[in-house]
């Protein structure tokens, strides 16, 4: 097989790395998820700081890595070159992970929990357009299939090695996870070595096209509709993650299920799910040959999940967690989430907008949850749910409805700006 042959193969080095990097990147951002309440006990915080203060301090420390680093990332993946994101981003997170097993204090564990969103911030947009820029438009959807399915089982793996870890006697679980989680990372750098840059980014660095320039998606009118309408579709897989599955033990207390429920076994049966749902979104979108009706079907079996979800009053707590296992296959749609961003704009301002518009998407979160809490002065809490949830899937289901079909679009053109 020649390297022109390999370098166009669905299992070519490059969403080899994609992949694994992206895997690194979910099981971290999970990870943080899991550990957040014990490594804060761990360094003596009392349940209020952990529950309210310092807890809530540390998510958003997070989430403002993950949102100017998207920025900075991805202008930095048009003007320097994707796998100069693939190697910064992979590294910094890298570094921080290493760090996180060492903090002593909640000082040092603010820091580098900020670095470490700064770093994750930037993986899945330069993966996801460096990908979609190497493989024939036939194949892209196989492609992106791949890095989303592969990824999205870090969730997964973040649980069990957890549990795994909590065995360790000499060093905490928490610090164990975090040191495996950043020697993963560092593993992939190796990989990442032979990775060949982007053809068409090759093409245009000698050209006169302005590149990496985030403020030209809000200039135009239309370039900004099309913008929105990329982050809006992905909104409803965050209201799932983080109002469904992240307040599920609350909702199982308000819909009277026979037993607890675990948060964190409702996200693992959720991520679970999500990588089914991948799978089966990327899949079937080379099937159909398009993207916006696998994202319209499969919003509609979100809708109806959810409806489902804040039904089921007096079920058992298996029926609970099967339902937040098909919750999470009808939000598996991040494949064509991010593909169709990748794929809705030129190749000057490809990596802005595929690594901006999933951690924007993410940062979407920070608002649900604030409209979430707000309602409920006015709602039942069953209820309150219900009204976000119309608006997040029902701003999704406009938004796919009217967005550009980009299946098979060829992507060699800049934007003019």
């Amino acid at each position: 097989m020649s390297s022109s042959q390999r370098a166009q193969s669905i299992f070519s080095l490059a969403v080899i790395v994609a992949s694994l990097g992206y895997f690194v990147d979910i099981y971290d951002l999970l990870l943080f998820t899991i550990v957040r309440v014990p490594s804060l006990k761990s360094l003596g915080l009392s349940p209020d700081d952990i529950d309210n203060h310092t807890g809530l301090l540390l998510i958003n420390v997070q989430m403002a890595g993950l949102l100017l680093g998207g920025i900075l990332w991805g202008i930095v993946g048009d003007k320097k070159g994707r796998l100069s994101v693939l190697f910064g981003s992979i590294l910094l997170y890298s570094i921080a992970n290493i760090a996180n097993g060492f903090v002593s204090g909640t000082t040092g564990y603010l820091v580098w929990r900020f670095v470490a969103g700064l770093g994750l911030a930037g993986e899945l947009g330069a993966g996801i357009t460096l990908v979609s820029e190497i493989l024939p438009k036939e194949k892209r959807g196989y492609g992106t299939m791949i890095v989303a399915t592969v990824g999205v089982s870090g969730a997964v793996a973040a649980n069990f090695i957890y549990k795994f870890a909590d065995h360790f006697k000499q060093v905490e679980a928490w610090r164990v996870c975090y040191f495996i989680g950043g020697a993963l990372g560092l593993g992939l750098l190796v990989l990442r070595v032979s990775v060949l840059e982007s053809g068409m980014f090759n093409a245009i660095k000698s050209s006169d096209a302005k590149r990496g320039s985030f403020w030209a998606l809000f200039t135009d009118r239309k370039r900004f509709i099309k913008y929105l309408q990329c982050v809006l579709l992905g909104t409803p897989t965050w209201f799932v993650i983080g109002i469904l599955m992240a307040f599920s033990n609350r909702f199982g207390v308000e819909l009277q299920v026979q037993s607890p429920i675990n948060p964190g076994d409702a996200v693992a049966f959720c991520y679970t799910g999500l990588v089914i749902g991948d799978f089966s979104s990327g899949y079937i979108s080379q099937l159909w040959k398009s993207r916006r009706k696998v994202m319209l079907l499969f919003l509609i079996l979100n809708a109806a999940c959810v409806g489902i979800y804040l039904n089921m009053e007096g079920v058992t707590a298996t029926a609970f967690y099967t339902m937040c296992l098909v919750s999470g296959i009808s939000v598996g749609f991040w494949a064509i989430f991010v593909t169709i961003a990748a794929e809705s704009f030129g190749t000057n301002v490809r990596a802005t907008v595929a690594t901006t518009v999933p951690n924007f998407a993410r940062g979407m979160l920070l608002a649900i949850t604030a409209l979430f809490k707000g309602l409920q002065e006015s709602f039942s809490y069953l209820q309150s749910g219900a009204i976000v949830a119309c608006l997040t899937i029902g701003v999704a289901l406009l938004a796919a409805y009217t967005i550009p079909e980009t299946f098979g679009k060829d992507l060699n053109y800049t934007e003019e700006i």
